[in-house]
């Protein structure tokens, strides 16, 4: 349409102040429902950001000055989990303004996967964590840190790493299944509680970089270092299904994510752009133009804000396409 004639638009707002690369985003809801946005730096804070003032409420030091990697907030409490380069995940609580660590994990990997959690009833969740040796993945129960089970591929399958998790549960199935991006370019699907590798599929001749589902439509897409997105299926819940690829302008993508409502997908790229798409179509819609670094993370929250954080330590607020 015409529209898309039309130059990108700027960012709603913009916050500075991280201090280092902002690797890692998420938003969640602070006191009074209002939105907060929480960013992982290279230099190992997590800041919390007051979305109304642009200002951060606080800066968590947990990781010894290690890249955050990935953030991810509970309802309990609220608690914030937070995965380091330091191999450490830890859990904050962030109650009443409170921001200490109760809890700590260490993880086996060095590798820069970021985990991945299901909630599994009211207060138990499943956590996905790259595990030991070089290509497996633990399962744990939180709470409780029990380890539920290790998946690893086959000794000839040489998939190489995890890069990239997805835990999932279709609604119409008990099964928690995981989603795998492995350095080979492949992905694999496995059913956690059987502790067996569905189905594989080669989506990518470089590692998996980054990866969305869509779980209304078990469609999901993924990238890597090369110039393609990989468009892919899960077919009645067990087979992966390569869908198709779709060319991009430069190579290279650190993160994906899908809009919670399914409408748009946003990418970030190694070329200092966040791409924007029609999800169900892969129709271009919009390439914001701001950062002046490699893009190494994309957030939407539930409203349809879009948040972009970059290796210039910036971070845009985007409002596109809001949801109708």
């Amino acid at each position: 349409g015409k529209r898309m004639a039309a130059p990108a638009p700027d960012p709603q707002f913009t916050l500075r102040g991280a201090g280092s690369a902002v690797c890692a985003l998420h938003f969640c809801s602070g006191a009074q429902g209002r939105p907060l946005l929480l960013s992982g730096s290279l230099r190992g804070l997590v800041h919390i950001w007051n979305l109304e003032t642009r200002r951060p409420l606080a800066a968590l030091d947990g990781h010894g000055g290690q890249c955050v990697t990935w953030l991810h907030t509970l309802p309990r409490g609220p608690q914030l989990l937070s995965q380091g380069r330091d191999l450490q995940l830890c859990v904050w609580d962030l109650a009443e303004g409170r921001s200490a660590v109760v809890d700590a994990m260490r993880l086996e990997s060095v590798g820069f996967c970021r985990a991945s959690i299901l909630a599994e009833g009211p207060q138990r969740w499943m956590l996905a964590v790259p595990g030991r040796g070089n290509d497996e993945v633990q399962i744990l129960e939180l709470p409780s840190k029990t380890l539920v089970s290790c998946l690893k591929p086959e000794a000839g399958a040489r998939l190489g790493m995890p890069m990239c998790l997805q835990l999932w549960q279709a609604e119409s199935s008990p099964r928690p299944l995981l989603l795998a991006g492995y350095e080979d370019g492949s992905l694999a699907l496995w059913d956690v509680s059987m502790r067996k590798l569905c189905s594989r599929a080669a989506c990518h001749s470089e590692p998996v970089m980054g990866l969305a589902l869509d779980p209304r439509r078990a469609r999901g897409v993924s990238g890597s270092a090369e110039k393609a997105l990989a468009v892919w299926s899960l077919e009645g819940q067990q087979a992966l299904q390569v869908r198709g690829t779709h060319e991009l302008t430069n190579p290279g993508i650190a993160d994906l994510k899908i809009r919670p409502d399914s409408k748009i997908l946003a990418t970030a790229g190694w070329d200092h752009r966040v791409r924007v798409f029609q999800w169900r179509t892969m129709r271009p819609l919009a390439v914001l133009a701001f950062h002046s670094a490699t893009v190494h993370c994309v957030a939407f929250d539930a409203t349809g804000l879009l948040a972009a954080g970059s290796g210039d330590q910036r971070i845009s607020v985007w409002s596109l396409y809001p949801p109708t």
